[in-house]
This record gives C-alpha cells, structure tokens and sequence, in this order.
C-alpha cells in the first residue's frame, strides 16, 4: 500500500435532518455529529438527501455510517401506526431515503453506529417498531430530558446494564455505566436480527447490535455529547473509527490488486 493509501482517512456519511428555516429549506446535520466523526478518526461527509438511484453510489463511496439524533421522529406509518401526538415533529424527507439506504448498508456490512433517532431508524428500517412516548406507558420512566439548558437536558440520567457477552461489553469493559436521556420515541419490537445490548433500569433498551456484522450499533443516549471528556464515549468512538479504517484498509487492498 502506497504512503498516500496508508495516510487516507475513512470516510463516513452522516445523514441530514431538513428544516425550514425562515422561509427557505435546508439541510442540516448537528455539529457533534460531524465532531464525533472527527474524534472517531473519519472523514465526516454530510449528505443531504438520496434518490433511489444515489443509494448505491453513496454507498460506494463510505467506509462506514454515523446516524445522528434529531428532534424528529420516526413517522409511525413506518411501523403500521398512526401519529398519536401531532404536535411533535416529524421528518418524512429523512425517512424517504434513509430507511431504504439502512438495509443496503447492512447488507454491504458497513461499520454503522446509530445515535438516538438513528438507531429507531435502525430498527424501523429492519422490521422494527417503536414505542412513540414512552414516558406514557406504566412502568417506564420518563427519558426526555430534564431542564432548560442542554448543560442540564445532556445531563446523566440513569444507568445501562450492558448484556454480557455482547459487542457494547466487548468495545466499553464495563458492566454498567451512567447516560444521558433526552428521548420520547423507543425501542418497542427489536427487529429480526437484532440483539440487545443494553438495557435502562426500567429494561428499556438502550443498545442493540446487528447480528452478522463486525461493529454495527445503535444506541438510545447521546454519546457525542462532550464526547472528549466522557471516557465511555471515547472508547465507542474509537471503536467505530477502527472499524472504518479496517474496513478502509480492506477496500483499497482490492482496488491495488
């Protein structure tokens, strides 16, 4: 492998939100995403939107994927329900080209990590449901976060419990480990092919893995929150960035052959 191949970073995609701002569309992506990518060791790369066709390209040019969290949710109509509360937003235009890109991801078997929203698209996009106010439902806290700031909304909130023998316990070497909370929507039915890493003291499932895949998660809390100082965070992210660049590596022995 030549010095220029060695030194390239892996490139990984980070979906858009879409928002109006004033009286113009735009596309957005959170600023700690795009950080985290960085502190992963990748080459973040924004992508707007998709049609069909620029799936698979978009694809080819990935050495991994970062699904981010938004104040959106997953429309319900995505797993068979109905809007309960119309007054929460929604984000159909990232859902058209999202829950369709998700499987051909797994399937081409990119590193994947999915924060929040990303890992309910995770899951919907793999045959899942969701819960869309858990903070409604007996026997479950409440996991929106607290407070006016996002000093206080990013806060800890509770614990995880991490299922033994899983990917998560492999990449954090703890057992349990403190998280933010700032959700309504959650995990309901885990998808076919999933398996749960995680859980919160109400068993609510806060981590879940890919079955088949070398590092492919999705996660409740917000681990690129103050990710430098937060030694859980790190260690994920450093994991991620590893598998990226494996996976970089990978690609560009073939194309030298």
């Amino acid at each position: 492998m030549s010095p220029a191949m060695k030194q390239r970073l892996p490139v990984v995609l980070v979906p858009a939100c879409n928002r109006l701002l004033g009286q113009h569309p735009f596309h957005i992506a959170g600023a700690k995403y795009v950080e985290a990518v960085r502190l992963a060791g990748a080459l973040p790369l924004v992508v707007p939107d998709a049609s069909v066709q620029e799936l698979d390209p978009l694809l080819d040019l990935a050495d991994g994927v970062l699904l981010t969290g938004s104040p959106s949710n997953v429309h319900p109509s995505h797993f068979g329900e109905a809007v309960h509360d119309a007054t929460l937003p929604l984000d159909p235009a990232r859902d058209a080209w999202t829950l369709p890109f998700i499987p051909r991801l797994v399937e081409r078997r990119l590193p994947l990590l999915a924060i929040c929203r990303g890992a309910q698209e995770l899951n919907v996009a793999l045959g899942g449901s969701l819960h869309q106010a858990v903070h409604a439902l007996p026997g479950y806290a409440d996991h929106r976060g607290q407070g006016e700031t996002a000093e206080s909304q990013y806060a800890p909130a509770h614990e995880v419990r991490l299922e033994p023998g899983g990917l998560l316990e492999t990449v954090i070497h703890d057992a349990a480990f403190r998280v933010n909370s700032v959700h309504g929507q959650a995990v309901n039915r885990l998808a076919p092919g999933l398996r749960v890493e995680a859980r919160a003291p109400d068993g609510l499932i806060e981590a879940f893995s890919v079955q088949g895949m070398d590092f492919a998660l999705g996660v409740q809390w917000h681990p690129e929150w103050r990710a430098r100082d937060n030694p859980v965070s790190m260690r994920l992210l450093r994991a991620f960035g590893l598998a990226c660049s494996e996976r970089a590596a990978r690609r560009h022995n073939r194309q030298e052959e």
